[in-house]
């Protein structure tokens, strides 16, 4: 069964019927989970269904947004793959997306400003009808006065009267009050005159009168000390002066304040609510028509509305009027540009054509977005089809470089790169041959440092050298001659790498014949430091010429056969543990120290400058006697001269460590050393090549 399982599984992923990411996963399970739920929900729909619908709902809800990411992110991986889309988009996010929202910006800001300007020319012309009903009451006001004064009251018939008898308010109501009592000049409105008094903080306003409003004027004059004459004059705002106010501007429409509380509001939804305010559904006032359109474009629409400060002549409190108007672009257009005369046409034929020139940049820009999309998908298409050449091994595939843009610039380097990679892939495959030489050459340089040490009973020697790189300039030896006397070789070759070790083997040779020959007749007869050297008498040794003469033989032998510039430092001693007598020559090496058994030290420095440099060189001899504990130290330059922060390794420190651990084996003793110093140089590349040769006397 398992087995099966596993078949039709496999079976599934190769068809890719089995979804591979965890999200895919889940959107089948929510799939499923959503799948059994409604089937339940149809099958038993007594069985809860409030908690099967909500389960199934919010599965529903869970699954809809895991398609959706699932949606996003395949078409971001499909469609989003090639540049050409991806620089769609981005014209789409940079160029398209801000246009819409400037456009967008610019009809809300349109649909504001239309907003407030209907509302400001509304409330103008308002204001402007207010402002000529309180002149005309402070007119009525100054031919009352008089009248008041003379006779102690205002006359009983106004048809005298000049600006009672104009026709500019004919339905203008005129009240006086004198000594509290109200007197009416004029009656020209149909509805009930207000005969109390106004309210002392009255001034001239929008008044909500009851249920009806006014363009109310009022005028004080005092007459005596106490007492004051006021004057008012009340015109009604209703459909008819509203139709003129709104005569050129469409239908305006004037809502008072509801007297419903905020419970009464909840249960009639129909109420406007502005901020705190409850407004009635129905408007006071509703005036004016709205002209036929006079082009498509030429909508009905309906600005935000403006709220009017009005005063409540009963509470003498300041109420609100909502004001909305339905009107037409052409005329707010037609009351914006109404002064202008004869300059509007040519303002909107300014206007088109800033529109026009607009509209043909925006399309010259797309078209040159386009090309220049075009010029870069295409580079990238041949850079991609080159990288998958290149990829496939193919370097020497070249691109077609066509332009001179920085496009063209990437192709050529693209080029140069696969140009390069074909010499760097040459390059490296010798590199890989002299990597394989000098393994060789390692190898083959191990082969020259002594591994079978021949030690005397009375003397134990060890040695140990770390190149810097893979092959190394510096030399050391361990020589036998004879049964009771050893030599010791330590050199140092000029520079590094192959060519000091061509040179240290060459040294290696030239110390190994000369040590071990019985007889040197011709190397005598040939120099003229041999010469002086054989009338001076200097006997072999058991077969064996001293070390001075050695290296002077050495430095001659170096001298002709090396290029000028090629030399080495050269220590050279042998030990007779017969009588325990090491006798040395020094060609330049830095001297080797011996270590005394009670802690004292000596160099030994005797000898001469180094060999291959000058020709007819001779090198002393000098004997150290070696007793038994005594440590005979010597070194390279790459153990005392690396460097850190705290200054170089030195020589004082190496004593130091050979003084400390004189008791451990000589081995122990150089891995001690060369532990020391390249802890002493940290984590920086090793400067030189490490050479550590001891010897301790038994």
């Amino acid at each position: 069964m398992l087995q099966s399982f596993r078949t039709l599984r496999e079976t599934l992923s190769r068809k890719r019927l089995v979804p591979k990411t965890l999200l895919a996963r889940l959107a089948l399970l929510l799939l499923v989970i959503w799948g059994f739920l409604a089937g339940l929900q149809k099958a038993f729909p007594s069985l809860a269904p409030g908690s099967i619908a909500f389960s199934a709902w919010f599965v529903k809800f869970l699954l809809t947004a895991t398609l959706i990411i699932l949606a996003y992110r395949w078409l971001t991986r499909k469609f989003m793959w090639r540049l050409r889309n991806r620089l769609i988009v981005t014209y789409i996010f940079i160029g398209v997306i801000p246009l819409v929202l400037l456009g967008t910006m610019a009809l809300l800001g349109a649909y504001l400003f239309a907003g407030q300007f209907s509302s400001f020319v509304v409330t103008s012309d308002l204001q402007s009808e207010l402002k000529r009903l309180s002149d005309l009451n402070t007119n009525i006001t100054s031919e009352v006065l008089p009248i008041v004064r003379r006779t102690g009251a205002p006359p009983k018939s106004a048809d005298s009267m000049v600006t009672l008898t104009s026709s500019e308010f004919a339905n203008r109501d005129v009240v006086v009050f004198l000594h509290g009592k109200p007197y009416v000049l004029q009656h020209g409105s149909k509805q009930d005159v207000r005969m109390t008094p106004p309210p002392t903080n009255s001034e001239s306003a929008i008044v909500l009168d009851g249920d009806a409003l006014y363009l109310r004027a009022v005028s004080r004059v005092p007459i005596a000390p106490k007492d004051v004459m006021t004057v008012v004059s009340s015109v009604p705002l209703d459909t008819e002066r509203a139709s003129r106010i709104a005569s050129d501007m469409g239908v305006i429409a004037l809502y008072c304040r509801s007297q419903s509380t905020a419970k009464n509001f909840v249960e009639s939804p129909g109420h406007i609510k502005i901020g705190d305010t409850y407004l009635d559904p129905t408007p006071k006032v509703s005036a004016g028509t709205l002209p036929p359109p006079k082009s498509r474009w030429d909508v009905e629409f309906l600005p935000p509305g403006a709220l009017i400060s009005a005063s409540d002549w009963n509470s003498a409190t300041t109420t609100q009027i909502f004001m909305t108007l339905r009107t037409r672009p052409s005329l707010l257009y037609a009351r914006l540009f109404r002064t202008l005369g004869e300059m509007t046409s040519v303002i909107v034929g300014a206007l088109i054509a800033v529109g026009v020139f607009f509209t043909l940049i925006e399309l010259g820009a797309l078209i040159v977005g386009v090309r220049l999309t075009r010029t870069m998908t295409k580079s990238v298409a041949s850079l991609y089809d080159a990288t998958q050449r290149v990829n496939q091994g193919d370097l020497a595939h070249r691109i077609n470089v066509k332009s001179r843009d920085q496009l063209a610039a990437l192709e050529t380097s693209f080029n140069s790169m696969t140009e390069s990679l074909e010499k760097l892939i040459a390059e490296q495959k010798e590199k890989q041959r002299i990597e394989s030489e000098l393994a060789i050459a390692k190898e083959v340089q191990a082969l020259l440092f002594p591994r079978d040490i021949t030690e005397l009973e009375t003397l134990e020697v060890h040695g140990i050298c770390r190149p810097a790189r893979t092959v190394s300039g510096d030399y050391y030896d361990f020589l036998p001659v004879g049964p009771t006397r050893l030599g010791i070789a330590v050199g140092d070759i000029s520079g590094k790498g192959i060519s000091a070790a061509l040179l240290m083997a060459t040294v290696h040779a030239f110390v190994r014949a000369y040590t071990l020959v019985e007889q040197v007749p011709e190397l005598l007869s040939t120099t003229p430091a041999g010469r002086s050297i054989a009338l001076a008498s200097v006997a072999l040794r058991d077969g064996t010429l001293p070390p001075g003469l050695l290296l002077s033989m050495l430095n001659q032998q170096l001298y002709r056969s090396t290029p000028t510039e090629k030399y080495a430092t050269m220590f050279l001693g042998f030990y007779d543990q017969s009588t325990r007598e090491f006798t040395y020559s020094n060609a330049g090496h830095l001297p080797p120290m011996l270590v005394g058994s009670d802690g004292h030290v000596r160099e030994l420095e005797t000898g001469g400058t180094v060999v291959g440099l000058f020709g007819d060189m001779t090198y002393p001899d000098c004997c150290a006697q070696m007793n038994p504990g005594d440590i005979f130290v010597a070194y390279s330059d790459g153990v005392t001269e690396p460097e850190n922060e705290f200054g170089e390794f030195g020589a004082e420190r190496l004593v130091e460590l050979v003084r400390e651990n004189r008791d451990l084996s000589l081995s122990r003793i150089s891995d001690i050393i060369i532990a020391a110093v390249t802890d002493w140089i940290g984590g920086d590349e090793q400067p030189d090549d490490i050479t550590v040769v001891l010897a301790r006397a038994r």
